[in-house]
This record gives structure tokens, sequence and C-alpha cells, in this order.
């Protein structure tokens, strides 16, 4: 089987995981395709690794069966740019600390890898939105899998984001920004902003103002078939937007349109996950602190 692996900066507590995935993935014989960036911490660490080839940006399903992350949450994100329309599914394997999408822990990565040569899971398809505008932004990755955000620059005062759904007037939000989520990328940003949680078959979009100035100015779910745009106002002339973890600096004249990208990320769902349990586990759900 053909594995291709991404992962980040490790600290030295997690070296011994990584170390049980090449050991493991040895064993088992696969053939490894690692990214350039990857392969070059894994050169100045402690790490042994058996042989492999690497790539740059991006691979495809006629030289990959499957991606594994070696990280969290980010890991996985940035692989999903790596991966675009290829179909290659992903295996997050989380040798961080939250995890809603590298739910592979570090107790199971042994039986998780066995699990993907054994063929013994399912695909969990996720829902992209993508951004166009005339700029051309982010290249050819203008898609994200959690959300994008259009955020001031600076500690300037707040931007004026004037929102529009299928080219009907929504609102102006005076704000630091604002986010458009997808039901995966609920539990992220825009939870923290206040945003509903969404299950990921829901078909949606949240959107959610950053520290609004009305705050009768709620989060709003509207169908994931729906076309975005946004016109911004500011003091300053240039401001964030962001994909993921992705960020550009534009200028205030530009018109951002969003919609649901018409391929999807597939990730790999051992046996016996469930989200539920990840909601219960990741935030403390039921937990009586007295207790």
């Amino acid at each position: 089987m053909k594995i291709a692996i991404h992962g980040k900066p490790f600290i030295e507590s997690r070296i011994h995981v990584i170390q049980q995935v090449f050991d493991k993935l040895e064993k088992r014989g696969a053939e490894l395709l690692i990214s350039e960036s990857f392969a070059e911490l894994l050169k100045q660490s402690p790490v042994t690794t058996p042989v492999f080839n690497t790539y740059k940006d991006n691979i495809d399903a006629n030289n990959v069966d499957v991606l594994f992350t070696l990280g969290g949450d980010g890991t996985l994100l940035e692989a999903i740019t790596h991966v675009g329309e290829s179909d290659v599914p992903i295996l997050g394997i989380n040798t961080g600390k939250l995890g809603f999408l590298a739910t592979t822990s570090q107790e199971e990565l042994l039986n998780g890898v066995d699990a993907i040569f054994d063929e013994n899971y399912t695909i969990d398809s996720r829902t992209l939105l993508k951004v166009e505008s005339e700029m051309g932004l982010f290249e050819n990755a203008n898609f994200a899998l959690n959300d994008f955000a259009i955020l001031k620059k600076d500690t300037s005062s707040m931007i004026v984001v004037h929102a529009f759904i299928d080219d009907e007037f929504l609102n102006s939000y005076w704000a630091d920004g604002i986010i458009v989520s997808t039901p995966t990328g609920s539990t992220g940003y825009s939870l923290s902003c206040g945003g509903p949680i969404v299950l990921s078959k829901s078909n949606d979009f949240i959107i959610t103002p950053v520290s609004p100035h009305n705050l009768t100015v709620r989060p709003l779910v509207v169908p994931d078939s729906s076309k975005l745009s946004f016109k911004i106002e500011s003091k300053n002339n240039n401001f964030l937007i962001s994909l993921d973890s992705r960020y550009w600096t534009i200028e205030k004249d530009v018109e951002l349109n969003v919609s649901k990208e018409k391929f999807e990320v597939k990730l790999i769902k051992l046996k016996d996950y469930n989200f539920f349990d990840t909601l219960r586990q990741k935030l403390n759900w039921g937990l009586d602190v007295r207790n």
C-alpha cells in the first residue's frame, strides 16, 4: 500500500509516537511518500524511518492510497490542500491535544494503521467551501474545510461587512470581522465566537460575526446551496481574509464570493468512532466540577 505522510514541527515528548507510526508502517510493508517540509523535520530529529520518496505540494490518487497526518487539526487542514480534488482519503493521527478532525488517538494509532491495511474503516465525506474574487486569491487552493473569515488587520477600529445571500442584501455587520463556517468548522473559530454546533451532514453554512458592535446581531445558519457575497468598508485600506489557517491581505474594494466547493474531502473514520463521544470529551460536556 502507498501511504503519504504530512506533519508539522513536534515536541520531544511526541517523538516516540512518530516513531511508532513509522515502525508499524515498515512492518506492514508500506511504500512511503512524505511531504518535503515534514521530511526536513524528520532529518533533524532522532526518528528513524524506512526508505521514502518526497512530494512538494500535492499528491494524486495514482501515486497514493491514503494520506496520514501526524499532528493536530491544523496539520490535517493543511494536508487538505495537498489532496485537493484527488479523492485521496485522510487519516488524522492526533499527536496534539484537541483533535476534532485528527481523531485517531495515540492509544489507537497502531490498531488504526492495521485498520487501513485491512480496509476496516468507513469514509466520511465533508463539504468544503470556496472563495472567489477578481484577484484570484489563494492561488490553486481557494477552498477550506473549516471556515473563511474576514478580519480587521490590526488594532484599528472595526470594519463594516456588507453581506448578501443570492444577491439579496442580508445585513451590514459592524464588527471585528465575520466568519463563514462549514458544519465541520462549526466546532472551530465560529464556536469560539458564539456560533452553533452543526452536524457534518447538515448541508449548511454558518455566518458568525466576530465581536459585533450591535449585540442583537446573532449567528445565522443558511443552506450551503447559497451564494454568499461580501463587500467591506474600513478606515484602513487593507484587511485580512483567511481560509482555515492560511491568511491573505487584500484591499477593501474587493468583492468576495463564498459558495460550496464542487468536490469534498474524504476523512477516514475508524470502527467505533462516534462524533458525540468526541463532543462530550473535548468540550467536557456532562462533567460536574463539584465532583
